[in-house]
């Protein structure tokens, strides 16, 4: 005789708790989120909000001269102060922020442009044009940026645009080294010899493997760069060789501040803390996404 054991119920398991979708994607956004980047985009957008601003709206007219107005201290009506002829400090420094930011994209860009295919060129002809090409990007190097700004000065005369087309070309010799340095790893890998086994043309190559695979270098390269053309640009209007007055800049701020000081501090402060601002928000920027492009320095 023999027992029949009932088939035993199961019931199906609760589903386990999850909380909101979006509460998981804004910790792993915040757990993967580099401090100095944060910072940087932080910084910048600062400068920029004040340069886009500035093309439509000022507190004052930065160019218009109130004698009444001379050397007034940071208050309700000026927040920053007037400088020596009267005009209102904050709006000199959104218009400047517009210079700024003009001059460093201007600069880079050229610096890019010129710097990137030469260096990718360099890279894939490693024998006697890359010689030659790094040759001559030794050669341009060896002046600095601020000195052909200078020379570019003399001989063409003095105004942003001579300071950023001087400024991009000292600045290509950087980009022509990171590029190659990447071109270089990249035309050792598996996927160029296939394309190469396929009778791909180089200029082909070029532009769907090497270029892509070396963008986040020359991104970082871009920033770097960039806070440099902010300080060098600051540094020709101080000497009077970068923006031509009336149009306000940082760096005749701070020139023009000069004989104040120990009186109307302010009017070095001012711009001065503008330029670090500008400076160290594209240098964080670069730490930041140099960090987030190279698997080594990731954070994890």
């Amino acid at each position: 005789m023999t027992t029949t054991i009932p088939p035993v119920k199961t019931e199906p398991a609760a589903p386990a708790r999850r909380g909101p979708a979006s509460t998981g994607g804004i910790r792993r956004l915040l757990s993967g989120t580099n401090t100095e980047l944060i910072i940087g985009c932080a910084l910048i957008a600062l400068v920029a909000v004040a340069a886009l601003v500035s093309l439509v709206w000022t507190p004052y007219d930065p160019v218009r001269s109130v004698a009444g107005d001379r050397l007034l201290l940071p208050g309700p009506e000026h927040p920053f102060g007037t400088d020596r002829y009267g005009r209102d400090l904050l709006s000199g420094i959104m218009v400047g922020a517009r210079i700024t930011l003009l001059v460093g994209t201007v600069a880079v860009a050229i610096a890019a442009v010129i710097g990137v295919p030469l260096g990718i060129l360099a890279g894939m002809r490693a024998k006697r044009l890359g010689t030659l090409i790094m040759g001559g990007s030794d050669v341009v190097m060896a002046f600095p940026g601020l000195l052909l700004a200078i020379v570019f000065g003399a001989v063409f005369g003095t105004d942003t645009y001579t300071a950023m087309i001087a400024l991009g070309i000292g600045a290509a010799p950087a980009f022509a080294r990171v590029a190659r340095a990447g071109t270089l790893q990249i035309m050792k890998t598996d996927y160029v010899f296939a394309a190469r086994a396929a009778n791909r043309s180089g200029f082909a190559i070029a532009i769907r493997h090497v270029l892509p695979n070396i963008s986040g270098m020359i991104v970082v390269q871009c920033s770097v760069n960039f806070a440099t053309a902010v300080l060098a640009e600051a540094g020709l209007s101080f000497l009077g060789l970068g923006t031509k007055p009336p149009t306000p800049s940082w760096g005749r701020m701070l020139q023009d501040s000069q004989q104040f000081l120990g009186s109307h501090d302010y009017l070095a402060v001012i711009p001065g803390l503008a330029i670090a601002i500008a400076v160290l928000g594209f240098n964080l920027l670069g730490d930041g996404l140099r960090d987030r492009f190279d698997p080594k320095l990731r954070t994890r």
